[in-house]
Parts: structure tokens; C-alpha cells; sequence
């Protein structure tokens, strides 16, 4: 196996920026599947499925590039730890879409729709202070808009399941959704993992 003795600074960058940019793509198919479903989703079902899988072939790449090049750009472990914390987000979203076609729902709440704008808009934010990792540039802005966003996630989490046992529904369809609230709200807060792991990466580089 051919070592690298220089650092490969370009193609790190290019491979966080391309995990960061797919969970943008994966939670906007998400966000799209709670508009549609159950009418209109098994498409998207797929889709979601095929970006959760793109994100494990970029982290398996960031690892391969890891273990080719004997001086990296920043720390190693840091650098394993945000492959990972970007992979997570889409595991997590491709594990809510799972729940909901398994659980074979047929009306959607409106606040599993707003959780699923909210991982959106997360997505959207880390992906831009992602693509501010190369050079270190000041990504403060994009990370507090974030965190923000994660604590409205979890306010709607606790809201939504509040209504599901206020709802009078039956007793499976309670316990579906609250399962399927909570793998919603995970998502946002592996966003907010994320973040928390670029800032270290960020204060350590400064």
C-alpha cells in the first residue's frame, strides 16, 4: 500500500463537503416523503435508501484516504470522528423513512413534517459551515443558527408526543409515532453532534 508523506488537504475537504452535501440531499427527500406519503412515496423510499448507502461509501473513503496518507490535515481522530458524525445523520434519517413504511402509516401529523423542515434546515447549515473547514474559516454564524434549530427539534419532539397521547388514537398507532418522533429528533440532534465535533476541529486549528 502506497503511503502519502504530504498532506492531501484537497481531497479531505472534498469528500467532508460531499458527506455534508449529502445530508442535505437525503433530508430533503425526507422532507418531501412526509409531504407525499403514503400516496406518493415509494420512490423516495428508494432514494433515501440509496443516499443512506452513498454516505457509508464517502465515510469508507475518508477512512481509506486515512489509512493512505501518513500526514493529514488536521488530527486524524478528529478527522475519523466528522466522517462518522456526517454518516450518522443519514442513518438516522433513512431509519425514520424505515419506520414510517413499516409501520405503514396513513396520515402524517403536521409537527412530524415541521421536525423533518427542521433536519432540513440543520442539513442545510452544517453543509455550509462544512464547506468552511478547508483554511478554518469562521463558521460561528452557521453553527449557532444550528443549534438553534436543535433545540426547536427537540421542543417539537416533546410537543408532537404530548399530542399523540392527548389524541385518543389507539394504542399502536400512539406507540408507532412516538417512535417515529423520536428517530426524527435524533436526526437533528446528530446534526448538532456534528457540529459540535467541526467546532473542536475548529478551535483546535485556530
Amino acid at each position: 500500500m502506497r503511503i502519502r508523506l504530504t498532506p492531501q488537504k484537497r481531497e479531505f475537504y472534498v469528500l467532508f463537503a460531499s458527506a455534508s452535501e449529502n445530508a442535505v440531499a437525503i433530508s430533503r427527500l425526507l422532507v418531501e416523503l412526509l409531504d407525499r406519503f403514503p400516496d406518493d412515496g415509494r420512490g423516495m423510499l428508494r432514494d433515501i435508501k440509496e443516499l443512506e448507502h452513498e454516505g457509508d461509501r464517502l465515510t469508507h473513503e475518508v477512512i481509506s484516504l486515512l489509512n493512505r496518507t501518513f500526514v493529514t490535515p488536521f488530527d486524524r481522530d478528529d478527522m475519523y470522528r466528522l466522517a462518522s458524525a456526517l454518516d450518522d445523520i443519514c442513518d438516522h434519517v433513512d431509519e425514520a423513512a424505515d419506520n414510517i413504511d413499516a409501520y405503514e402509516v396513513k396520515d402524517v401529523p403536521e409537527l412530524a413534517k415541521t421536525q423533518a423542515d427542521v433536519i432540513l434546515r440543520a442539513a442545510e447549515h452544517l453543509h455550509e459551515a462544512v464547506q468552511r473547514l478547508e483554511g478554518f474559516r469562521d463558521s460561528r454564524r452557521q453553527l449557532v443558527a444550528l443549534r438553534e434549530l436543535e433545540d426547536e427539534g427537540d421542543r417539537l419532539a416533546r410537543e408532537a408526543i404530548a399530542d399523540l397521547f392527548r389524541s385518543g388514537q389507539d394504542p399502536i398507532t400512539v406507540i408507532r409515532w412516538k417512535d417515529i418522533h423520536e428517530r426524527l429528533e435524533e436526526a437533528v440532534d446528530a446534526c448538532e453532534n456534528a457540529a459540535d465535533v467541526l467546532e473542536a476541529i475548529l478551535v483546535k486549528n485556530r
